[in-house]
Formats: structure tokens, sequence, C-alpha cells
């Protein structure tokens, strides 16, 4: 299992918003030596939050080309973070890949919002500029209105499944209030935040199903969010992941179903915690978030290009 399904490319009206890449690009390479030389700037960022150690952490390199796969692979092994993000420029654009330790994926959020800040904390691309990036899930949009980042990716809805014999006790839960379906991935609706944030699941069991992901969550009722969750993904390498942009793909038209509303607070009640501001628009989603660079630096091993 990879990442979620192939998705379709960002809608028309988002791709007449922004300009075209082309001449930007060129500035990029002319002004930053460091992405036409043989050198890979690597960045650690805290992605979804506005404080160190909180939110997901994010690897983010930058690379001067195209890489051999097996290399970003092992490259992302050794960081071992949950997503390893590796841009490259090409002609008229970006290019952005994401591994985990174990695999390539198709979509994931926190590493493309870690990877936006980065562009505009170095100043590689201006703060006012828009950040196209071509991507196996088509071409995602990212914007900047001050300190937040918003991200326009697919939505993802789901559909009412049964759930999957021994779900439930891998989870610790004995009953649900609904169970939601998007491919592999499963959202599970439970009664309240609580019992959200006491779940121990049994990650060898559920990597014995024949899933995914799996995504709990439920209301919340406090006025500090609208609704609550975690995301559990043992297949993928990522038994916990700590904020997941992804999952909000399911969740924002999950819970725009039930509550009637497109905007929302969200939290992911993860032991690091992160906030998101999500937004339903059509077949898209729009997530919200801010982020923190940790370190930056350069590696010291040799690049190796694709071919």
């Amino acid at each position: 299992a990879g990442g979620p399904p192939c998705l379709a490319p960002m809608s028309a009206t988002a791709r007449r918003l922004v300009p075209d890449p082309l001449g930007g690009v060129q500035d990029v390479m002319d002004t930053h030596p460091s992405l036409t030389g043989s050198a890979c700037r690597f960045f650690l960022v805290d992605a979804f939050t506005d404080r160190p150690f909180t939110g997901n952490p994010a690897a983010v390199c930058l690379m001067p080309a195209a890489a051999d796969p097996s290399w970003m692979q092992a490259l992302a092994r050794e960081t071992n973070v949950s997503e390893t993000a590796y841009l490259h420029p090409e002609e008229g654009g970006w290019r952005l890949r994401w591994f985990t330790p174990k695999t390539e994926v198709e979509l994931c959020g926190h590493p493309t919002l870690a990877t936006a800040h980065v562009l505009w904390e170095e100043e590689i691309i201006p703060k006012g500029s828009p950040v196209v990036f071509r991507s196996l899930s088509g071409e995602l949009v990212v914007t900047r209105s001050a300190d937040w980042v918003e991200l326009d990716l697919p939505a993802l809805p789901t559909k009412e499944a049964p759930i999957p014999n021994e779900l439930l006790p891998a989870l610790g839960l004995t009953s649900v209030r609904a169970c939601g379906r998007a491919g592999d991935d499963y959202v599970l609706e439970v009664k309240s935040p609580a019992e959200i944030r006491s779940l121990r699941p049994d990650f060898e069991a559920i990597l014995r199903l024949p899933l995914r992901s799996v995504i709990p969550t439920a209301e919340n009722h406090d006025g500090s969010h609208d609704f609550v969750s975690r995301f559990f993904a043992p297949i993928a390498g990522r038994s916990e992941d700590h904020v997941t942009g992804f999952a909000h793909c399911l969740l924002g038209p999950y819970w725009q179903e039930r509550l009637h509303r497109d905007h929302f607070v969200a939290y992911q009640a993860s032991e690091r915690g992160g906030t998101l501001h999500v937004t339903v628009r059509g077949d898209r989603v729009i997530l919200g978030g801010r982020a923190v660079t940790i370190f930056r630096g350069e590696l010291a091993i040799p690049f190796r290009p694709a071919g």
C-alpha cells in the first residue's frame, strides 16, 4: 500500500488564481545556486503548530534535480520522521514527492505545508506569491495569509460502510456511532473526545486487517474545536501520525454532511497535537495551519540524481 489513490488536479478556479510560475522558477535558479549545484539543503519543520516540539515534524529536502527513488527512500528511513518531502525545480514549476520511512505516498498534507513554509521563510519564493506543486495527486496550490499557510487539497468524501471484522477490538472500542469509508481508509465516529484520547490501539492487530488507515473522530462541544480525531496507519510506517492533512480531506466532507457547515476548527489529539482550519469548497478541502522551522542545514552525503 502506497499512499491514497491518485487524485484529480486542482480545479479550474484554483488554476486561474495562480500566475504562470515559469519565470519565478528561473529567477530562483539564478539567485539560489544551492538549487542548481550538487548540494541539498535540508530542514526539519514542525507543521500545523506555532510552537516548537508540537504539531507534526516533517523533513524537507531541496534538491537541484530529480533524485534516485532508492536514495530518497533510504534518506527518509534515516530521517525517520513520518514524512520526508523532496522538492526540485522543473520546467514551469516545482516537483514534490513524499516518503515515509517505508514507502512513497501520493498525498500528504503536513510535509506540503512544511515545504511551502521553507520556500517562503528562506525567501526562495516571495511571501506574497502562491506555490504550485506538481505531485502524484495532481497540482497542489499553497497560499499564505499572514502567518497561516493554506493548502488546496482534493476532498475525499466517505460512504457508509460495514466495520471491518476485528477493527473495534484492535482499537479497544465496543461500538461506534458511524463508519465511513473512502478506498481503504476508514472514518469511525465515536461518542466523545475523551474516548478518542483514551484509545490504546493494538497496531499489530490493525496490520492484519484489510485497510490502510483508520481515523477515529468525535464532535467537540467545549467551544475550542469543532471536532477531534486521531490517525493510525501502521501499514505505511505510521503507527500514529501526529497531525495529518490527508485525514482531514476525509474528515472535512464527513463533518460537513453531519453538521451542515463548511468551515471547522479541528484538533488532532495525538501526543504532540495540532490545530487545523478546515474549509470544504465543493470537491476541494482548504486546510489552514502554521509551521515552525526547527533546524536548517545541508546534507553531507552526495546527491544521487535519477537515472
